[in-house]
């Protein structure tokens, strides 16, 4: 299986820190540019049949890279037109040195190299990109996509933040981006993800053991970042040894929510699952499930009753459950016993009013997994609309604020940790934007919790469960497809995680 760090992203910041510490480990600067844009070389001409190309290159070493990819092209014997922003005598240090390795023509840039079906080498900014684009920088981009042409961009399309995904004024649309040693978070979070294209990451010989320095703390959600504490089975293993979790049924109009929660639970492996029934749903849950147990429960003191059986270790509140003070005093009572805890949907929006109070009940041991409407309910500061920060960047404060895991549910849905961790997910298809789907995930994460996975692990893992359902079942699905879809998802990470 493939380790942790293989799955690290790495900030800007931290990007020029690995390029740091490998050259002060003895690798020459100029060598890790010559070693990107080979690598650049090499994954057009595997990609693109031989022709013109047009390398866009900027002032910087993104620029510089550009100058070795023309120079290696123009060996392969493509048709090579070279323009840089601005004169040759502004560039310093390594991008002036790949810069006189280059003895082809140098045209100054302007909209009249972009040519009808060339490829566009995109060497104008790199990941570090701060300021909004404008004049011919943008002027170019603009033309390029107006216009059509396959576009490989080198690090990250130009206009594209690196650590946030986010647009600085206009962006190139990336067919494929080549990027170095890891990915970066803009790499994942959208837009950023749509205008890479395909992403490649090239190894530049960078040390493995920069990462250990560095300490990433961003990830891109994969198996490998928490395969090592996903369920096992074993011989002696039987129900009791998976957990028993417990979903707060909904009323009798409301029911669908939950029945969808509970599978899912039972479905990615929760040894036992019991919905706790108000008097006048049960026998509506009593009529539609099976493996799924029911238990009649009104109001907090009944569930007060039945959580005090110790081995009943996991709960989910939300999904139907009704806004007010009844739910919040079920979810009081659901943390009072010290129940691993998935809150979702109305369980959030029941403290829209008093935050403060939800997250003075809350521990390392609870999930919590709003939509950006919830988000904005509980962290009106640090809603999208009020803030110029990323997803991920949001997501981490919240956790941080109110001391639980929270899943921001998204396209690029944001997992993170209140001690920092965050993992970007990538597999969600966009047919998963389905009514109950986030049901669903709420009671796969609640499954995995109740078998002992770590909250933020056991999260990263039901989203990523999620995701590869959905892709399994295809265009088309509807939430009832995607618990039972699991079964083919274990036998996917059988083969990723052993």
């Amino acid at each position: 299986m493939a380790g942790k760090m293989d799955t690290a992203l790495l900030s800007v910041a931290e990007m020029y820190e690995a390029d740091r510490l490998a050259i002060t480990g003895g690798i020459a600067g100029i060598e890790l540019m010559e070693r990107a844009g080979l690598a650049c070389a090499l994954a057009i001409a595997g990609r693109w049949p031989r022709g013109r190309v047009c390398v866009l290159c900027g002032p910087g070493n993104n620029g510089g890279d550009g100058f070795v990819a023309a120079r290696h092209l123009a060996r392969r014997g493509w048709q090579v037109t070279l323009g840089l922003l601005g004169p040759v005598s502004a560039l310093k240090g390594d991008a002036a040195l790949a810069a006189a390795q280059w003895d082809g023509p140098i045209a100054w840039l302007t909209t009249a190299l972009i040519r009808p079906g060339d490829l566009i080498v995109d060497a104008l900014f790199g990941a570090g990109l701060t300021r909004p684009l404008q004049g011919v920088a943008l002027e170019l981009i603009q033309t390029v996509r107006r216009e059509g042409n396959p576009v490989c961009a080198i690090d990250v399309p130009s206009g594209v933040h690196g650590d946030t995904g986010r647009v600085l004024g206009g962006a190139m649309r990336a067919d494929l981006t080549v990027t170095f040693f890891r990915r970066k978070p803009g790499h994942l979070l959208l837009p950023g993800r749509e205008l890479s294209g395909e992403v490649r990451v090239a190894d530049i010989g960078t040390p493995l053991t920069v990462l250990d320095d560095i300490a990433p703390r961003a990830f891109a959600n994969a198996p490998a970042l928490w395969g090592a504490h996903f369920p096992q089975r074993g011989p002696d293993d039987h129900k009791y040894t998976h957990g028993h979790a417990v979903v707060a049924g909904g009323g009798l109009a409301v029911t669908g929510a939950t029945r969808l929660a509970s599978i899912a639970a039972l479905r990615i492996g929760a040894g036992l699952v019991t919905v706790a029934a108000p008097q006048d749903a049960f026998a509506a849950y009593a009529a539609s499930l099976t493996a799924v147990m029911n238990r009649k429960v009104d109001g907090a003191a009944e569930l007060d009753k039945m959580l005090a059986d110790r081995r009943l270790n996991a709960a989910l509140l939300g999904p139907g459950l009704g806004v007010g003070q009844a739910a919040r005093d079920k979810i009081a009572v659901a943390r009072g016993h010290g129940v691993c805890t998935v809150l979702d949907a109305d369980a959030l929006t029941s403290y829209e009013e008093t935050p403060q109070a939800l997250f003075n009940l809350l521990d390392e041991k609870c999930v919590l997994t709003p939509h950006e409407g919830e988000f904005s309910r509980l962290f009106p500061d640090l809603a999208l609309k009020l803030s110029g920060e990323d997803r991920s960047s949001r997501a981490r404060a919240a956790a941080s604020r109110c001391g639980a895991v929270i899943v921001l549910k998204g396209a690029d849905t944001v997992i993170a940790a209140p001690d920092g961790r965050a993992a970007i997910n990538e597999n969600a298809p966009p047919w998963l934007a389905t009514a109950g789907s986030g049901d669903v995930l709420a009671g796969f994460v609640l499954g995995l919790l109740a078998q002992g996975m770590p909250a933020f692990e056991a999260a990263c893992a039901a989203v990523w469960c999620h995701g590869a359902c959905a892709n399994t079942v295809g265009r088309g699905l509807i939430a009832e497809d995607l618990a039972p879809a699991m079964p083919t998802v274990f036998r996917l990470l059988a083969a990723q995680i052993r």
